[in-house]
């Protein structure tokens, strides 16, 4: 929360944080809905909020990332709201849990191998990993990641959702969209949440600003 209140002190913008059903009560697709309600309402009521909707970005941590670029599929297929944005930290992405990363730090770290089969089978149920995972659960499964608002993707070098998140980053690249991506050396798996003062994460903080700097000058006419 301390990092949200210092870019609305920066950047003197307007953050809505959005109040989820969580898995394992509530299970796919509920937590993407509700959160795209979420964007719906935040849209609406942009006037008496005082929110630019020309500058209306998504931004999530962890599977909050996941839940963020599944806002920026959805609003895109459902003809929603216009995203200038899509700022992902971290982004827990993919169900498949197959990636070298995943096997890599299996056993190692604040959320392993079996940190991410427990959490996505808390979503998904006995649908993860199989054939018909909605790309709104699980974004990585997505076909098409044309037409998608700038991305900014950071992730550590050393956790579980390395992979994912540069293949993510790849994928928008190939499908001609715009994405800035960051693999921090050593960081792990929320770093800068959880060792704000290391020089590491002050440095991707700052990175991160940056991006939005530019993404603020880039206003649409």
């Amino acid at each position: 929360m301390e990092l949200l209140l210092d870019w609305v002190l920066e950047f003197n913008v307007v953050i809505v944080s959005v109040e989820y059903h969580l898995p394992p009560e509530h299970l796919h697709p509920v937590p993407s809905e509700d959160c795209y309600a979420g964007l719906l309402w935040t849209a609406a009521h942009a006037q008496e909020l005082g929110i630019d909707l020309s500058q209306l970005s998504v931004m999530g941590i962890s599977s909050g990332g996941g839940l963020a670029a599944a806002m920026a599929l959805m609003a895109r297929d459902r003809k929603g709201p216009e995203l200038h944005g899509q700022l992902l930290i971290c982004p827990m992405l993919d169900d498949r849990n197959q990636t070298p990363s995943t096997y890599q730090f299996e056993g190692m770290g604040i959320w392993d191998r079996q940190s991410n089969l427990t959490g996505w089978a808390a979503l998904l149920g006995n649908q993860r990993g199989g054939t018909d995972v909605s790309p709104y659960a699980a974004p990585s499964r997505a076909q098409n990641l044309s037409n998608l608002p700038p991305a900014y993707i950071d992730v550590g070098s050393t956790e579980t959702f390395r992979d994912e998140a540069i293949d993510y980053a790849q994928r928008i690249w190939q499908a001609g969209g715009a994405a800035e991506l960051h693999v921090w050396s050593g960081g792990f798996h929320g770093f800068t949440f959880l060792a704000p003062q290391a020089a590491l994460s002050k440095f991707a903080v700052e990175a991160s600003k940056n991006w939005y700097r530019r993404l603020l000058a880039s206003r649409r006419i």
